[in-house]
């Protein structure tokens, strides 16, 4: 007979290796499983819901709230999210998966919540949506469960052994230093301005990642500043998140900025860098295919290895 309960001590070992049994696409290890769910500071065990047949764990589904405000005071009270679920293959269209979704549903309904998202969750998301092509079950499930597609974003990858830093963008360079931008690799005196940039222009999870990761022992080499005079007008990371050195990102360049083509000089520079540490990929998780930044990447070699759904579902 199959029981549900919320997580306990000790679960963590069954989850893990029911994850890697279903979860082909995206493998976890205990320590990831630990520094992403068990120490975030929003987890909390009574939304992390478990299916269980006499002591075997065969169904999982995690539900978070903000409990720490990623930027400021905003707690997001509306919104929760769904950051991942699997159930062991053998107990799949038994029930088992809607039960754990109900209950993770309610969990977030008991705790204010009227909108639940799979499954961009920040800080610590595990992927930005549902892969359709590697898990279409899964797909069709949260369709079934009331979810709606919201868009697409795509991963993305590109092999650096034959990168080359060409005349054409060292000669944009030149350009754009006479006209007093600067592009260097942060230090110290950098770090308030680029994590206010980013935390500003674009996302409070940039910010964050640019902070924990330097705290973690990210070297400052992997972030390149951009400014303009004394203004920061563009940044760029890799190695920033769970300290993956080829892992590229976050990247971004003042809007306003637009036309005088920082992005691309960041990015190429930041190639460079990554080759020079004798890396031979960088890869991301997480754009738009049809933003100017999913141009700039696919000219750059990019190439789309993944695409995602983010879903949302009002409760």
């Amino acid at each position: 007979m199959v029981t549900y309960r919320h997580y306990k001590s000790g679960d963590e070992e069954q989850i893990v290796t029911l994850w890697n049994n279903t979860l082909w696409k995206d493998p976890i290890t205990a320590k990831r499983f630990r520094n992403l769910v068990l120490l975030d500071v929003n987890f909390d065990p009574e939304g992390l819901r478990v299916a269980i047949d006499g002591k075997k764990i065969v169904g999982v589904v995690y539900a978070v709230r903000r409990l720490l405000p990623m930027y400021g005071t905003d707690l997001e009270p509306d919104n929760g999210w769904i950051p991942f679920f699997f159930v062991d293959e053998h107990y799949r269209n038994s029930g088992v998966g809607t039960k754990l979704m109900e209950d993770a549903i309610q969990f977030l309904k008991e705790n204010g919540r009227k909108h639940v998202f799979f499954a961009s969750y920040a800080p610590n998301y595990i992927m930005p949506g549902i892969d359709e092509a590697a898990y279409p079950e899964a797909y069709h499930y949260l369709l079934a469960q009331g979810f709606t597609k919201l868009y697409s974003p795509i991963a993305m990858d590109r092999n650096i052994v034959d990168f080359k830093l060409t005349d054409d963008i060292k000669e944009l360079v030149k350009q754009r230093e006479l006209e007093g931008y600067t592009f260097t690799t942060a230090e110290d005196k950098d770090l308030y301005d680029v994590i206010k940039f980013a935390n500003e222009k674009f996302n409070p999870d940039w910010g964050r990642a640019i902070r924990e990761g330097v705290l973690q022992g990210l070297p400052m080499e992997r972030i390149l500043v951009a400014r303009q005079e004394e203004q920061v007008v563009g940044f760029c990371i890799y190695g920033g998140y769970e300290g993956v050195p080829d892992r590229f990102g976050p990247f971004g360049v003042d809007p306003e900025q637009q036309g005088k083509k920082l992005g691309k000089i960041l990015l190429n520079l930041c190639l460079h860098q990554m080759k020079a540490e004798s890396l031979h990929g960088a890869w991301f998780l997480w754009t738009g295919e049809k933003t100017s930044a999913g141009y700039l990447y696919k000219k750059t070699g990019f190439e789309i290895t993944r695409t995602f759904h983010v879903m949302k579902k009002d409760i």
